[in-house]
Order: structure tokens, then C-alpha cells, then sequence
């Protein structure tokens, strides 16, 4: 089936248009890196060099050093790679989370406790925000990793990562924290988080799908989860995806340039959005914190309709979601809104619509109609 091009796209936290940079770097690699990056002669340099290059520029989005960062197949395995790669160093212990983590956090989680380990999963407030004293008082001896994300990826709401980064290296714990929503939405530098591992997720912020990247601060060790030959530092072995690799690096390179216009634009035109909801739909509540979140992301429960009942009737105008695109099609209420209190109806009643670069302000107003029309029908 065949979008429509009439259709307006508010669905952004769960993947990104290619941007037409993006393609175009990624069409000039496919025409002449076809060299394996591994090899000595002159093909695998040229591949070898568009990997680096992507590296430096990867790098400078984030404030890290080129030597810091593993190139991975997307957030779920940077996700993976760790935590177990954390959790293997230390063989057992103690790690601290939040309870309304990815899945690709969770999970991993739930496996490790499987195998012996102990994890505190942290309550959130109404807002969605961990409390960073709470992480102080669960640190127990054997504490040896806590993560927790940047940005939630269906409310929007901003964790206090930098404080919670501070307490971690006052006590000299590993700190992980999930980015994937957060890269080319909003600054992000490694240096001021204080994070020792970060994962970042191409197709987030207008890269290809299928490439991400796992920010490894320098001194930081982990053991491999995979086993093969020694490609990234031994780290993520099998020949690197180099023309999705340089796709990365031209978005990564485009974000560091729009970064500050982005947020402007994106939290002007969702303001504009949830204040037009607020006038002409009474009972419409945001579900996240009102300041503390991502200047694209709109989380907003709706009266008397449930969130999939609205959807399948803005089908024909509007993409946009119930939650995480990892688990839509589950009829059940958010787990993550669950966590913040809301009461099952209101859960259910969700919709997150979530913008992008290229959205218009005459787009906004063509989905607010719609979304009105839809509530009244």
C-alpha cells in the first residue's frame, strides 16, 4: 500500500525521513566505496576513510573523540553491547535503571537477572522524571552500572541525566545512558553528561535505518558480545556497513549545523500545535513534563476516544502513533504512562505525535482540523 503524499507525518520519534544530503552521500558511497575497509589496497583505504570521516563527524556531534565511538547496527545492539558487555566485565553485581526504559534496556535487563544479577528499577513522578537522590540512596556496593535514558521516547520527557551522570562518577560506576531519542533533536555532549557509554540511533535524526553507533568514553572497558575478527576495536567484529556508515556521518553532520534551528523550530510549531488542541478540544491533557522534554514531541491524551479509536479515524491525514512503534499494535495501556500515574482511560486515550525538521506551521494547522473533526465525528 502506497502512502499518500497528502498524508502529514507526525510520527518522527519513530523513524525519520531520509534527508536528501543523507541519500546523496550514501548514493555517492554505493558508487565507488565498494571496497572492504579491512583490505590493504587502495579500494579498502577509500572505504576505510569514509568509515573514519564518519567516525570524526559522529564525533563531533556529540563532543566525543573520534577513538570513542563503535559503529553498531542501531540502538537495540549499542543497547545490548553495554550492558552485557558491562555486566561480563563484572560478572555479577548490582545495577540501577528506571522503570520506564526502551525495551531494548529492559529486556537485556530482565535477561541479566536471569542469570543471578540484581537490578533496581527507580519509580518516575507524574512527569515521567527519575529523581536523582533516588539514585543516590539505591547505590549499594556491588553497584557497578546504572542506565537511564536522555529522552523518553513516547512522552518526550528530558531525564536529569547530567545530574545523575555526576553522582555516577562520584562513586566511580559505569554510566549508560540511551540517547536514541535525543541525538539531532536537542545538544548532546558526552563531556558535560558525564556519561561513559551512549547510544545513538542513525534513523532518529534523518540517517539510514539499519546503523547506529555506541559512544565508549576512553578508559571505559567492556568484553565483546560477539566474536569474530577484530573490526572496531574488536568490539563489533563483521566488515563494516560502510555506505550506511557515511549516511550516518553526513546526518550527524547536518545536525551539528541545524541543531539550534531545529529546536527553535520544532518547539515553536509544538506549542503552537498543543495550544490550538487545548482551545478547541476541552479535556485534552499533555502526558509528560510541559518544559522539561523534546521540542518535537507531543504526548496528549484525549477525552471520551481512545487513542487507536482517533488514529484509525485520522488515517487518511495524519501518521503519527499510541507510544513506541517497537510494541504499537498492543491495545493495552502504556506502560510508561502507567508508571507516571495515569489512570488506564486517560493511557488509552494517548496519542504522540511527534514532529520533524520539515514539518510546516501549515501543516500544524491541517492536523489540528483534522484532529478536532475526528473528535467530534
Amino acid at each position: 500500500m502506497k502512502h499518500s503524499p497528502h498524508i502529514i507525518y507526525l510520527d518522527n520519534n519513530a523513524t525519520t525521513p531520509l534527508a536528501p544530503e543523507v541519500c546523496n552521500a550514501i548514493a555517492e558511497c554505493l558508487k565507488i566505496n565498494f571496497g572492504n575497509p579491512s583490505s590493504g589496497h587502495a579500494y579498502g583505504s577509500t572505504a576505510k576513510n569514509a568509515v573514519q570521516h564518519a567516525r570524526e563527524q559522529l564525533a563531533g556531534l556529540i563532543g566525543a573523540s573520534p577513538d570513542e565511538i563503535i559503529f553498531t547496527s542501531g540502538g537495540t545492539e549499542a543497547n545490548n553491547m553495554a550492558i552485557f558487555g558491562t555486566a561480563r566485565r563484572f560478572r555479577s553485581g548490582h545495577i540501577i535503571t528506571s522503570c520506564t526504559e526502551h525495551p531494548a534496556v529492559l529486556k537485556p535487563l530482565n535477561e541479566l537477572q536471569k542469570r543471578g544479577y540484581r537490578v533496581t528499577y527507580l519509580p518516575v513522578d507524574s512527569y515521567g522524571l527519575v529523581d536523582p537522590s533516588a539514585v543516590m540512596k539505591n547505590i549499594r556496593k556491588d553497584t557497578f552500572l546504572i542506565t537511564v535514558m536522555h529522552s523518553n521516547n513516547e512522552t518526550g520527557t528530558l531525564q536529569p541525566v547530567k545530574e545523575i551522570g555526576k553522582i555516577a562518577k562520584e562513586r566511580r560506576i559505569l554510566f549508560h545512558c540511551d540517547a536514541a531519542q535525543s541525538v539531532g533533536k536537542v545538544p548532546v555532549n558526552v563531556k558535560s553528561l558525564h556519561v561513559n557509554l551512549l547510544t545513538i540511533v542513525s534513523h532518529k535524526f534523518y540517517g539510514p535505518k539499519g546503523v547506529g553507533a555506541l559512544y565508549i568514553r576512553k578508559g571505559t572497558d567492556l568484553l565483546p558480545i560477539l566474536y569474530g575478527a577484530s573490526h572496531e576495536k574488536g568490539l563489533r567484529p563483521g566488515t563494516e556497513n560502510v555506505c550506511s556508515i557515511a549516511g550516518l556521518g553526513k546526518a550527524s553532520e547536518l545536525a551539528r549545523k541545524e541543531i539550534k534551528h531545529r529546536v527553535a523550530h520544532m518547539k515553536k510549531l509544538s506549542r503552537m500545535m498543543l495550544e490550538e488542541l487545548h482551545r478547541q478540544i476541552p479535556g485534552v491533557k499533555l502526558n509528560g513534563h510541559p518544559l522539561k522534554r523534546l521540542p518535537n514531541t507531543l504526548n496528549i491524551s484525549f477525552p471520551n476516544i481512545t487513542g487507536s479509536a482517533l488514529l484509525e479515524r485520522l488515517r487518511n491525514d495524519i501518521a503519527a502513533s499510541t507510544g513506541s512503534a517497537c510494541h504499537e499494535g498492543k491495545h493495552t495501556p502504556s506502560a510508561v504512562l502507567k508508571a507516571m500515574g495515569l489512570s488506564d482511560e486517560r493511557a488509552l486515550g494517548a496519542v504522540r505525535f511527534s514532529l520533524g525538521r520539515d514539518t510546516t506551521e501549515q501543516q500544524i494547522k491541517k492536523a489540528v482540523k483534522a484532529i478536532v473533526k475526528a473528535c467530534i465525528t
